[in-house]
């Protein structure tokens, strides 16, 4: 149970040995407290090394429907916690179902799935408004979410599959698993993100974010970071290979 952290590590790190002599699909790329890993499904969103070609570039963008890169939408799965001031009888708990929606008293269903939370709050508070309240202050949050997950692999104390806080950067990441370890190169930390359906990946200088000379940039629920170890080779086949190793194991239950 306590070796699959490891074992992930190893296996991305050995990918990345056996191909540290040769750059293959082109020139080298530039170099630019005690978190528990979650048990991961298969409805947390993964990307495979198949099926779309991998992209480098300099920053990664903000997913779609993330209001401007400042939150990330409900997705099927998530529960939201829906408060009704002063109406008790109204506040609940609501799991999104696998059509989109949620079910509320009064108001019945109302689709939810792919909007930012505070688009899911107006319209509940318009809803509530129209027929049943006057003047509702309605307030909604994320109680649990599946795809608010993020993979940590490679060169940290712990790799593993974790919970993401809103909010979170890639600073938040290393730390969820545990830092970078002893022979982790802070040059070569890769964040590989899907935007629809295209695969990108981008170099951080981790040194450089520390030293306030580049943003922290933020992470969203399914993305996967990978640290390299100092002395690597990192080509775009590495890269490729790493993210094809790290995330078949994040599909895997970890204890």
């Amino acid at each position: 149970m306590s070796n699959r952290p490891r074992l992930r590590r190893f296996g991305v790190m050995a990918s990345v040995a056996l191909l540290s002599a040769c750059t293959v699909g082109g020139p080298d790329l530039p170099a630019s407290g005690v978190a528990t890993p979650v048990k991961a499904s298969s409805a947390a969103p993964a990307m495979g090394a198949a099926g779309g070609a991998l992209r480098q570039v300099p920053e990664l963008p903000a997913p779609p429907a993330t209001a401007g890169g400042t939150e990330q939408p409900v997705t099927v799965g998530d529960t939201l916690d829906i408060s009704v001031f002063q109406v008790p009888d109204l506040s609940r708990s609501a799991q999104v179902d696998s059509t989109g929606r949620i079910t509320l008293p009064l108001v019945g269903t109302l689709s939810v799935a792919g909007k930012p939370l505070r688009a899911v709050e107006a319209e509940i508070t318009r809803a509530y408004a129209a027929n049943y309240l006057q003047n509702p202050q309605i307030t909604v949050s994320v109680k649990d979410s599946v795809s608010r997950r993020v993979t940590v692999d490679g060169e940290v104390v712990r790799s593993g599959v974790y919970p993401l806080p809103q909010t979170a950067s890639l600073l938040d990441a290393i730390a969820l698993g545990g830092g970078l370890s002893k022979v982790a190169d802070e040059n070569k930390v890769y964040v590989y993100r899907d935007i629809n359906g295209q695969k990108l990946v981008a170099n951080y200088d981790v040194g450089q974010i520390r030293a306030g000379q580049r943003s922290d940039p933020r992470l969203y629920g399914g993305d996967v970071v990978v640290v390299f170890s100092s002395g690597s080779k990192v080509a775009m086949q590495n890269l490729k290979e790493a993210l094809g190793v790290a995330v078949p194991v994040a599909r895997l239950a970890i204890p």
